[in-house]
């Protein structure tokens, strides 16, 4: 049976082992529901007692605009190249080591839809990391670095129709008018989506619609 999201929870709340912290990834494409599946779990693991878990997504890796300006890319903002790949994969060995002491981690603010650098502190009672991003398991050039750090990671699906419908209410949401933000997800970001469908068979975990957490706070 496709799991629920209580079964995701007992799943989640069972990967820290022998007093060490666990890194769990959440991958699919743009607009699949990640970000909301990410807080859903962090909010409700943490919700009995003291925080023992963290969200850190990968979106804190997107490289700045004056940078994307100067390789050229910034019209394909949210390509695996317009990451910094090593930079987040070197981020989850450090929290899988560091074990010991506070570590910052990068954010993303999503009017200015830029990274902000030491956003995220992720203090040692942070037993369970969850991470979220489209390339989690991506087999590419530096990508390939970031699935040996994770513990589990875990596919969102999501009917096409609904997941553009999503995307294009979040790109109207922060800025884009719906003829942009329809272009914008119909081009740059359907084919983010089409490559990040090829790594589906390397995930632990398919995750349906119906198992994420109700209502669905954040697109994701």
């Amino acid at each position: 049976m496709p799991p629920t999201f209580d079964d995701l929870l007992e799943r989640a709340r069972a990967l820290p082992r022998d007093g060490r912290r666990a890194l769990l990834g959440i991958a699919g494409g743009p607009g699949a529901g990640k970000s909301t599946l990410a807080e859903g779990l962090v909010r409700a693991l943490n919700a009995d007692g003291p925080p023992w878990v963290a969200h850190v997504p990968m979106d804190g890796f997107h490289l700045a605009d004056a940078e994307l300006d100067r390789l050229g890319r910034r019209d394909r903002k949210g390509a695996p190249d317009t990451f910094d790949a090593a930079g987040y994969a070197a981020l989850l060995r450090r929290l899988r080591e560091d074990g010991d002491e506070v570590v910052y981690a990068p954010g993303f603010e999503r009017v200015l839809e830029q990274p902000l650098a030491g956003a995220i502190p992720v203090p040692p009672s942070a037993r369970l990391v969850v991470t979220e991003g489209n390339y989690l398991l991506l087999e590419e050039g530096s990508w390939a670095r970031v699935r040996p750090c994770l513990d589990e990671v875990w596919f969102c699906e999501l009917p096409e129709e609904e997941r553009v419908r999503r995307l294009v209410a979040r790109h109207e949401e922060f800025g884009k008018d719906h003829r942009a933000a329809l272009a914008w997800v119909l081009g740059t970001d359907q084919r983010n989506a089409d490559l990040v469908a090829t790594t589906r068979g390397r995930a632990d975990l398919l995750v349906p619609p119906d198992a994420l957490p109700s209502p669905l706070s954040s697109p994701g």
